[in-house]
């Protein structure tokens, strides 16, 4: 038999594969290189063998967590915890097949996380990016529930154990994940063993049915750092490795006109179909709501019709998350009585008012008449148009930094009442 077997799979035309001695790349390149075919077809690496050059803490700037440079390998010192101890990329990915060696000392743990967000308001990484779960299950210190083991969808999608084809502890093992434009695949030593679509019907019930039932943003994500972490064992990782994909563009209806699936509503305030038509309504509490779409939108152009049918402060929201309970956190399109600058861009937290519409376009709105919205959203700028005369154009380097939700908003105050239709956009 030969030390490294060839395995040809799909039709990425991957090649990955599986040594019974020693574990090398594919294409028995020195660990921590690229071949020139690697290089011509985009692959490029992520750790270079030698330093810690393009990894960080988590939700910091530099590198202070448990990890160092040991023969080649990065690995985690095992002094983490639950809490401390994870380290990302610098750089964001959204579509990609990520590759790396891993090795685990007996009873090891440890994990890859992807689409990984840093914000203020999260503590730890998984509660937004899925993880490759790496553990020595069959000697670990405890017993293990079956989404817990090695190689599963952390919490959400098992593998087929008949495909789960491990080396023990102590030896080198391949992994990779394939993330395009939400198809989601899991390899181990060149055998796939997971495979499934994320946001559907499926994906959503197991969210919100197990143990990121109160994580309202996980795995929402589009893009994000990849994450290590170390969980208390010196786990080892080498040919770290990423090939992007391409991003593809498709057109969605946010409202279906039926019912409001899709969409998740906080706080007390009133939403409802009827006729056809999306209203939202003051509560008794008088106090401010939000519908959000359960899905991530982050690049897009969307087109909204709005009538005013009582006091019609209100909004669209872009790039927004849930930060806890009612508030809703990001970045408001206006929509709002005359003179009160629909079209307008507000942040919900922090500076206020980011560009308000010139005085001369508050007769735009027609009030008690429908109106159309449209907002165009591409990195790090805003346009947005009303009745189809032009609004504003913001660039704004924190919008370009976030991602999230769309979300439609109910003032506080009371006598609100708003009705919308034809919500949809085209992703660009």
């Amino acid at each position: 038999m030969k030390s490294v077997v060839g395995k040809l799979i799909d039709a990425k035309v991957l090649v990955f594969c599986v040594s019974t001695l020693l574990f090398f790349s594919c294409s028995g390149n020195k660990p921590n290189t690229l071949s020139p075919e690697e290089i011509a077809e985009g692959w490029e690496l992520l750790f270079d063998g030698e330093t810690l050059n393009g990894w960080k803490d988590y939700n910091g700037t530099s590198l202070t967590q448990p990890w160092h440079v040991v023969d080649g390998c990065i690995q985690a010192k095992g002094e983490g915890s639950d809490e401390s101890g994870y380290i990302v990329t610098n750089r964001q990915f959204e579509n990609f097949i990520l590759s790396w060696d891993f090795k685990l000392q007996k009873g090891g743990n440890s994990g890859m996380l992807y689409h990984v967000v840093e914000r203020p308001q999260y503590a730890v990484p998984y509660v937004t990016g899925p993880e490759y779960q790496l553990i020595d299950d069959v000697n670990f210190e405890s017993a293990l529930e079956p989404w817990q083991k090695m190689g599963v969808d952390y919490a959400m999608y098992l593998p087929d154990l008949s495909n789960v084809k491990v080396n023990p502890y102590g030896e080198w093992n391949n992994a990779q994940i394939v993330f395009d434009n939400g198809h989601v695949e899991f390899w181990m030593n060149g055998v796939k063993t997971i495979d499934y679509e994320a946001w559907t019907e499926d994906w959503f019930a197991r969210k919100n049915s197990g143990k990121w039932a109160d994580a309202p943003e996980y795995g929402l994500a589009h893009k994000g750092v990849f994450c290590l972490q170390d969980h208390g064992y010196p786990a080892s990782f080498r040919n770290i490795k990423v090939k992007e994909l391409p991003r593809q563009s498709k057109e969605v209806t946010l409202f279906n006109d039926k019912d409001l699936s899709g969409w998740e509503a906080y706080g007390t305030e009133l939403w409802y179909v009827k006729d056809g038509l999306l209203y939202c309504e003051s509560g008794p509490d008088k106090a401010y709501g939000y519908l959000a779409t359960r899905a991530y939108y982050d690049d897009y152009d969307l087109s909204v019709e709005f009538k005013q049918e009582a006091d019609g402060n209100s909004g669209v929201f872009i790039r927004s998350f849930i930060e806890e309970g009612v508030k809703v956190n990001g970045w408001q399109v206006e929509v709002a009585p005359k003179n009160h600058d629909t079209g307008g861009i507000y942040e919900s937290y922090g500076r206020g008012w980011l560009v308000q519409i010139p005085e001369e376009k508050e007769e735009i709105l027609k009030e008690g008449d429908w109106n159309t919205l449209r907002i165009r959203v591409q990195g790090d700028n805003v346009k947005t148009w009303l009745n189809g005369e032009a609004m504003v154009d913001l660039t704004d380097a924190k919008i370009g930094a976030g991602q999230g939700r769309i979300a439609l908003q109910i003032h506080d105050g009371g006598g609100i009442k708003v009705a919308w239709r034809n919500l949809k956009l085209k992703t660009l």
